[in-house]
């Protein structure tokens, strides 16, 4: 539960993000208010053949504004993301743990979450072994795909030698980060914790066996209209990539130092469906035990909430489920909060999905203003919730929610509220 004690509430205070449609925080947000598409043809390789080509790719990214190009070489794609978006949530933070003596160090952590990790390693590696054989494989190439390095990685660029934790709970694995990170502050183990997500795994096989599932868009001649959350003709999601990371911190470590305290995360709820592999339960029941979770956690009731942050995934099962869930967890109030899905404009970023979701929670209650759900013309009607269409809408946000729900039935939501001191 929320206390008052402001050695264990955990605030914000730092944004960073490397996405398809801006490679800071700031373009992000700003694109995302105004309704950008990052969604275009695969550039990354030849799709040729694939009954998928679209995807929303990070474009003009160079990792080394956050390595060394020797170590950019030895890393794969999500490490690059998640230092450039670490080093600029860092950046914004105002922190310099260059300054912080060993106890202090000790007390901060990493909590950066990933779905597929470096799985381009194992695809370059098992083609070099084919070409020139096992005696030419890169002796990196572990380190580079292992799912938690780039976790490691952000820790060893600081000093940071607190907990280095990386959950993979596929597209919930970043919501999750926000939660493990509040729950260390509430309990007084830490002071700063660096959250977040990150993906770089937009490979053939996953196109190829994504596409056989059904599960993308086949709108390879409109891809900026591809993905459109809660619309009649809507035909599956966009993969996409990409990371973000949060600062947050204690109250009094972030005060101490005079931070700039833009919100503070205040409740966390998870749970299970237990029904299959890929698709949500259809009665939608975990997904609303989850956000029923999250604000018993938070100590609010569901009047108190002003804006949902959906999942909001572009594919028929989803986007219906997630309609009844909200409206299972809400009752007669889910007709009136406001709702949007940023996936309708940066595609699903998988492990980094709720990692942006949550920039757009922070972004609506300290600007005042929530990003809309783009492309949706022509609503289901079966998604009868304001879902926020095309347009941003003014409107001041204290309290606000994020939705994760992932493959195996994996559901977490995360409360995000306006800081008082």
């Amino acid at each position: 539960m929320p206390t008052s004690d402001p050695a264990r509430r955990a605030v914000v205070t730092g944004l960073g993000a490397v996405t398809p449609i801006g490679n800071t925080a700031g373009a992000y947000w700003e694109n995302l208010l105004a309704g950008v598409s990052g969604v275009g043809p695969i550039t990354q390789f030849d799709p040729a053949g694939l009954d998928v080509r679209i995807a929303a790719e990070v474009r003009d990214f160079d990792p080394t504004i956050a390595m060394d190009r020797k170590m950019a070489r030895r890393m794969s794609r999500f490490i690059h993301l998640a230092m450039a978006a670490a080093a600029e949530a860092v950046d914004d933070a105002g922190i310099d743990f260059s300054t912080y003596d060993q106890d202090r160090r000790d007390r901060v952590a990493v909590c950066l979450n990933t779905g597929g990790g470096g799985m381009d390693q194992v695809i370059i590696g098992t083609q070099v072994i084919a070409d020139k054989g096992p005696g030419q494989v890169s002796p990196f190439a572990i380190p580079a795909l292992s799912g938690s390095m780039a976790a490691c990685q952000v820790s060893m660029k600081y000093g940071i030698t607190g907990p280095v934790i990386t959950q993979v709970a596929a597209c919930a694995s970043s919501v999750i980060a926000f939660i493990d990170g509040m729950r260390m502050i509430r309990d007084g183990e830490i002071d700063v914790a660096l959250v977040g997500g990150t993906e770089g795994s937009l490979l053939p096989i996953a196109f190829a066996a994504l596409g056989n599932m059904g599960a993308l868009s086949r709108r390879n001649d409109d891809p900026t209209h591809a993905s459109r959350p809660f619309d009649r003709d809507r035909d599956g999601f966009v993969f996409g990539e990409g990371a973000a990371v949060v600062v947050l911190e204690s109250a009094q470590h972030a005060m101490a130092r005079g931070a700039t305290i833009i919100c503070e995360v205040i409740g966390g709820g998870m749970t299970a469906d237990a029904f299959h592999i890929s698709a949500p339960d259809p009665t939608g029941r975990g997904a609303a035990a989850a956000m029923t979770k999250a604000m018993r956690n938070a100590g609010i009731a569901p009047d108190e909430v002003d804006y949902i942050v959906a999942h909001g995934t572009s594919t028929p099962l989803n986007d219906v489920t997630e309609t009844r869930a909200i409206k299972s967890a809400f009752g007669a109030y889910a007709y009136k909060v406001p709702i949007s899905s940023p996936k309708s404009m940066v595609g699903h970023l998988l492990g980094a999905a709720g990692a942006v979701s949550g920039l757009a929670a922070i972004g609506a209650i300290r600007d005042g203003v929530m990003p809309p759900t783009a492309n949706l013309e022509n609503p289901d009607p079966e998604c009868d919730l304001d879902y926020i269409p095309n347009v941003k809408r003014p409107k001041k946000v204290d309290t606000a929610i994020i939705n994760g729900f992932g493959f195996g039935g994996q559901n977490a939501v995360t409360v995000f509220r306006r800081f008082e001191a």
